[in-house]
């Protein structure tokens, strides 16, 4: 196959709803009353003394204070999701790049104001919480984002450090962060006599020629390993700051920092984290069996995401669209209007093209709608990316009439609609295949669960890993390398020959958030439980029930723990037996894979 790099054909998200461009006279005046908003909120926070040593919160400059931070927090967000819209789709564009440039260094006084309302909600005593809970309607509204202000005031710095930490973080970690998007968009490798950006050599992967896949690895390995030494300091920019930040705030290691953000406990990821090392086995049954299947012993990196059986459907991207709308509708009449109105009004950037972001994501646009960006392959997995972030969306509309403090959802919740929406669509993909379509299905499913049980517990073993040695200096990249590759020998075990060295560079989650992987794995697990219930609910009829706590469930992700929201629907988070009965659903997919392999459909 001749791969191709521009799909012109597919949909570029829209843009000019918000503004007509990014020298839009009404972007600068949004910007300008932006600034002045930020010095308002800077003169309330002084006269109200929000500090960690002023006075306690009473019910009226309380009020003020989340008041104003909520009002500017719904100014912001759109602006910066337009100026991301350009940044992301095509890291060339100079004026979008200096546009990020100048938008972040006009909002950095936001963080060292957040930490002094941190600092000042963290000094209530709990009678004096509860004093405000009784008095105050704004306490009560915003009572979760109280009391987790009170768990992240005990892991502060100094206001001082605090305020310092925060404005030289564009400079820091964020800068690093940058670099390796800017770079990463941007790289290219040699195929076939052709220049390809590394997104498109790494859709290749999913081709049904081995030596197309081989040789698209090959190439992909070379692009990386051209850019290493940046790769690695930027790596080494990002963890150096983290760690150190994380042991100056009073973190035990490295990984604490990400529970408080997740929302979880240690219990609740050792929990999950052991169902998980226990399915292995069950993991490397299916790339055993998949290596039978492609006549090979074991299976290679390239084999990875290498399709099986075959699909009457030409998975376009129009084709897709069309299938899921049609399932989301299968599952209600609100989720199947959600996906119309986000196909009707361009909210998706489909196609892969040069200076593009890869990967995928969703982004909250303005009150209620959202924008995804994708790049999209012929396959069903890309439809299942598709329904995923079509998920995050519907999150994003549920939370709609919320706050924007009241908003705030921990990454292990954020992907429970997400991986809710996926498995609506890969059931019903299943349901109506048979045959070699059917193993074509299982396969794709399948190849999505590994990526994030298996694949995702590599990630979280290297960075644990990386964050432990750089205590002791900068890793050059074939350290680097030979920790992810360790890694993915302790999850994958004997299944694979060749392994990819160089993920560490691919992923932009290491260079963001630490520890953004294990919320993936929670998110999908959840999101099984979840499924499974709904299941349940609809052979007994009271699947609108279920639908109601589901949707109130996704509104209330920045109001309650996950802990609390999963209890709601009778799972308890620290019990080893729920994570084995999500784990046992993929189980049974494996079998299925296996029996259909074998039996040779």
């Amino acid at each position: 196959m001749t791969p191709t790099t521009e799909a012109p054909a597919m949909p570029r998200w829209r843009t000019d709803d918000l503004y007509a461009s990014l020298s839009d006279p009404r972007l600068d005046q949004d910007l300008e009353g932006l600034r002045a908003g930020i010095a308002a909120l800077e003169t309330l926070f002084d006269k109200m003394e929000v500090r960690e040593d002023g006075p306690a919160a009473t019910p009226g400059t309380l009020k003020s204070v989340l008041d104003d931070m909520n009002v500017l927090s719904d100014t912001l967000g759109p602006i910066g999701a337009y100026l991301n819209a350009f940044f992301t789709t095509d890291s060339r564009d100079e004026l979008a790049q200096s546009r990020v440039a100048a938008f972040t260094t006009l909002t950095l006084p936001l963080g060292p104001l957040r930490s002094r309302l941190t600092a000042w909600l963290g000094g209530l005593s709990d009678a004096q919480l509860s004093d405000l809970l009784a008095a105050s309607e704004t306490a009560r509204e915003h009572e979760h984002f109280l009391r987790r202000a009170v768990q992240l005031a005990r892991h502060q710095m100094s206001p001082l450090e605090e305020d310092l930490a925060a404005r030289l973080r564009p400079s820091g970690a964020g800068g690093w962060s940058k670099l390796q998007g800017n770079i990463s968009s941007q790289l290219k490798g040699e195929f076939r006599g052709e220049r390809l950006p590394v997104t498109a050599l790494r859709a290749l992967a999913s081709e049904a020629d081995e030596d197309v896949r081989r040789e698209a690895f090959e190439a992909e390995i070379a692009a990386w390993k051209s850019s290493e030494v940046v790769f690695a300091a930027a790596l080494n920019g990002v963890k150096g700051e983290e760690g150190t930040l994380a042991r100056r705030r009073g973190f035990t290691d490295a990984v604490a920092p990400s529970l408080l953000t997740s929302g979880i406990d240690r219990q609740t990821l050792d929990a999950m984290q052991g169902a998980v090392v226990r399915s292995f086995p069950d993991f490397r049954r299916y790339f055993a069996a998949k290596a039978r299947a492609l006549g090979k012993d074991k299976l290679d990196w390239w084999d990875i995401l290498a399709p099986l059986g075959h699909s009457e459907t030409e998975w376009t991207y129009g084709a897709g669209a069309e299938f899921v709308e049609r399932q989301f509708r299968g599952y209600s009449e609100q989720l199947g209007d959600f996906a119309a109105e986000a196909f009707e009004g361009d909210w998706v950037d489909a196609g892969p093209r040069e200076g593009k972001r890869s990967g995928a994501f969703c982004m909250r646009w303005t009150r209620g709608k959202s924008r995804i960006l994708m790049n999209h392959a012929p396959s069903l997995d890309s439809v299942s990316t598709l329904a995923h972030e079509l998920g995050h969306g519907y999150h994003n509309a549920r939370l709609a009439d919320a706050h924007p403090l009241q908003r705030e959802t921990p990454m292990t919740l954020a992907e429970t609609a997400s991986i809710f929406c996926e498995t609506v669509v890969q059931n019903a993909a299943l349901a109506e295949a048979t045959g070699a379509e059917r193993l074509y299905v299982l396969e794709t499913s399948l190849m999505g669960h590994a990526q994030v049980v298996v694949d995702i517990h590599s990630r979280f073993l290297f960075e644990r890993a990386v964050f432990q040695r750089r205590e002791q200096g900068d890793l050059n990249p074939q350290e680097l390398n030979d920790l992810m590759t360790w890694a993915q020998r302790e999850t994958y075990g004997d299944a694979l020959n060749t392994l990819h060295p160089y993920m560490w560079a691919v992923k932009p989650h290491y260079y963001s958030l630490a520890f953004y992987n294990y919320p993936y794995t929670f998110g999908l697990l959840f999101g099984l439980g979840l499924y499974a219930q709904y299941v349940t609910a609809r052979e007994a009829g009271t699947e609108a029930a279920f639908q109601s706590r589901y949707d109130e469930l996704l509104a209330s992700t920045g109001r309650e723990s996950p802990l609390t929201l999963a209890a709601r629907f009778g799972i308890d988070l620290h019990a080893p037996d729920f994570w084995e009965g999500s784990l046992d659903v993929i189980r049974r997919q494996i079998d299925a894979y296996i029996e259909t392999v074998d039996r040779g459909a």
